[in-house]
């Protein structure tokens, strides 16, 4: 399946003869095929979870990514010039910020490193430095390692929806039938029987995604529905 396909083995007989030779391979990335030999694409950050992948099973000490920026900063420096760049991070904490939007390593290629125990080091592809060390098991201690932003994406809110039991669920199963992704879920303490439920999802979703809110609402007794933007 193009660009959702997942990464089931990886046959490194070939590559590892080439490599005892004194050869450098250059793979390529974001592709390989499937039992039926047909080519398939493992789509966003396929790229990084191809060289996590491979260095998994080569059992090289460690993983160096080569991309446009020097490392992990606390924040996107583009946006705020005051970021810092991390020394060390943990898997969990790398994981963590990519799968909220930060952009230097997709969250597929960290859950493998993760699992297999692969040490990565981001640096620049333009000059010299020490990057960035993602490492399993890292002990930081500090209470904040990085604030990731997420563009594009737009939040809807249920107003007060009844405390009963399978109201919540109604909504989210229905959102999931139409392959419509949630990304952060916020209800609050309630008062008086009732909660308000917010949603994030991108700005693509959004209109199909207020359609369904809209009807479960009504089918729940819930108060109305609201977006930003």
């Amino acid at each position: 399946s193009h660009t959702k396909a997942r990464i089931q083995s990886i046959s490194t007989d070939h590559v590892q003869d080439l490599l005892e030779d004194g050869s450098i391979v250059i793979a390529a990335g974001f592709q390989g095929y499937d039992p039926d030999g047909n080519i398939t694409t493992l789509g966003r950050g396929g790229s990084d979870t191809t060289a996590v992948a491979l260095a998994a099973v080569l059992n090289a000490d460690c993983c160096e990514i080569y991309t446009d920026v020097d490392g992990i900063y606390t924040t996107d420096p583009r946006v705020h010039g005051n970021a810092v760049r991390l020394a060390t991070v943990s898997h969990d904490e790398m994981l963590e910020l990519a799968s909220l939007g930060a952009g230097v390593m997709h969250s597929r290629s960290i859950e493998f490193a993760k699992k297999f125990g692969v040490p990565i080091v981001v640096r620049s592809s333009f000059e010299d430095g020490p990057g960035t060390k993602i490492l399993s098991g890292a002990t930081i201690k500090r209470t904040v390692s990085g604030v990731a932003l997420a563009k594009n994406e737009a939040r809807i809110t249920v107003e007060d929806v009844p405390d009963q039991p399978g109201a919540s669920h109604q909504l989210f199963a229905e959102l999931a039938s139409q392959g419509i992704a949630v990304d952060m879920i916020i209800q609050n303490a309630g008062t008086g029987g009732t909660a308000d439920i917010s949603f994030t999802v991108t700005d693509q979703d959004l209109p199909a995604a207020l359609q369904i809110t809209d009807r479960v609402a009504e089918a729940i007794a819930a108060a109305g529905v609201t977006h930003n933007p």
